[in-house]
């Protein structure tokens, strides 16, 4: 008998982001296995038009909840809206963020540093508490994907980002911290850490012949990630299949860590 491992079938699953790039991308993956969406990010007209586009496609339920998450009141309305349409949480992606842009440590402002921190780390922080004391440990299932970065395990000499780099490798080791936590509760907790993808925050600087060059030397694939590449690891740290992987850091990076 055939089985599908990632079947998400009746799964609900919140993704932070979710008004365009890789956060769609990754509901798009899940929504292709069956799983409801819940896209969340701050402008409510793309998170509905995002919402709309998956159910159509996909014929699953999907709704936008806007939602800033550096806001703990916001964060815990928009749980509490997700648990009376859905009943259920089964799935996290924490891929808000931000790019401050690159500026040197020595020129950097605090509000720079502290804004990074405030959305890419803290913000995965409330958004998985909140879920877990709602819904997923009550439930005693759950899988959290937070999504880091490469630049959260490595530095950089090219483009700096001292805020980038510390948020990142924050959320690296909040996902051991959570999943070390957690576990015997029956939440996962994961993180995937991209290498260059284009999204429209990267574009204009993946554009340059100078990135370009630079992709051909730094990353063994000579290439960056090309759209879908990063679903099927959504899908499998998503799915009832990965009931054993926990505290894993995955990069999706065409190589550019191993080096």
């Amino acid at each position: 008998m055939e089985k599908n491992y990632f079947d998400l079938t009746g799964r609900v699953a919140i993704v932070t982001g979710c008004s365009s790039g890789l956060g769609v991308q990754m509901a798009k993956a899940l929504a292709s296995q069956g799983c409801n969406i819940v896209a969340v990010a701050r402008r409510q007209n793309l998170i509905e038009e995002v919402a709309a586009e998956i159910e159509k496609t996909f014929n699953v339920k999907a709704i936008g909840v806007p939602c800033d998450i550096t806001d703990t009141n916001k964060v815990n309305e928009a749980i509490d809206t997700v648990l009376e349409k859905f009943g259920r949480i089964d799935i996290l992606i924490n891929n808000a963020g931000t790019g401050s842009g690159a500026t040197s440590a020595e020129d950097m402002e605090d509000s720079q540093f502290e804004g990074e921190v405030a959305i890419d780390l803290t913000g995965s922080f409330k958004m998985a508490r909140a879920v877990a004391k709602k819904a997923m440990i009550p439930a005693g299932y759950g899988r959290i994907i937070n999504i880091a970065s490469m630049y959260g395990l490595v530095g950089n000499n090219i483009a700096p980002a001292a805020a980038y780099h510390a948020a990142k490798g924050g959320v690296v080791n909040l996902t051991r911290a959570l999943a070390a936590e957690w576990g015997n509760k029956g939440i996962t907790v994961n993180a995937i850490c991209p290498g260059y993808f284009e999204t429209p925050l990267t574009k204009e600087t993946l554009d340059s012949e100078f990135f370009q060059q630079y992709a051909k030397t730094m990353i063994p694939m000579e290439r960056y990630g090309k759209e879908g590449e990063l679903d099927s690891a959504a899908i499998f740290l998503s799915s009832p299949a990965s009931t054993y992987v926990n505290g894993v850091i995955l990069p999706v990076d065409g190589g550019y860590t191993c080096m």
